[in-house]
């Protein structure tokens, strides 16, 4: 089975979650998994939960890239792997592992998978999403108080201190290995149109 990795990249709140929702459903369940960045952030037992609070995760080193690579090099190769599992309301991993089989459409979504090379090369289409900051820092707060129980003040604070630095030094830079930018995402109904005809003529040859 041949297999298509698709990248999306781009800043926090840009819209990268409703672009991935768009290509899931424009395959059939069966034939798309979906691999995010954020599956792979690093544990910190040994912290406690005010330390872990305190640590920079917007840096690709927050990452456990390497062990994304190998997982999408099994995938690729037809085997089936387990990701970990996250919780951004303990700022740790759990105890969990979700199984995944391999399809035929593999997509890998993050702020920073393309600031990997190793992680980069393996993508077939490199995607990625261009938003205005300010619209990015709306959302933002809005998705973090509301789904992750965070307070509007720890959320900008967080932006000013590491997100924003962070999105200037690696994010906005890895956007130059992109093979195609979509302004706002998966709101873009016109380019994302295009986007999946795209991907399907690629998978049928």
């Amino acid at each position: 089975m041949e297999v298509t990795i698709i990248g999306v990249a781009g800043g926090t709140g840009s819209g990268k979650s409703t672009l991935v929702r768009c290509l899931q459903s424009a395959f059939a369940e069966s034939d798309v998994v979906t691999l995010c960045h954020d599956y792979y952030y690093k544990g910190y037992t040994n912290l406690t939960y005010e330390e872990r609070c305190k640590l920079n995760y917007d840096h690709p080193q927050a990452f456990d890239t390497d062990m994304m690579v190998e997982h999408l090099k099994a995938l690729k190769s037809g085997v089936p792997i387990k990701h970990p599992v996250y919780s951004f309301v303990e700022h740790n991993r759990t105890d969990e592992w979700v199984d995944v089989k391999p399809s035929r459409v593999v997509i890998v979504d993050g702020i920073l998978i393309f600031e990997n090379k190793d992680l980069r090369d393996m993508m077939d289409i490199k995607v990625f999403v261009d938003t205005d900051a300010d619209v990015r820092l709306a959302r933002r707060i809005l998705r973090d108080v509301q789904e992750r129980g965070r307070t509007m003040e720890s959320v900008i604070n967080q932006y000013i201190d590491t997100v924003k630095p962070m999105h200037e030094e690696f994010v906005e830079p890895s956007k130059k290995y992109a093979d195609v930018i979509i302004p706002e995402g998966g709101f873009n109904s016109v380019a994302v149109g295009m986007l999946i005809e795209n991907i399907k003529s690629l998978i049928a040859k």
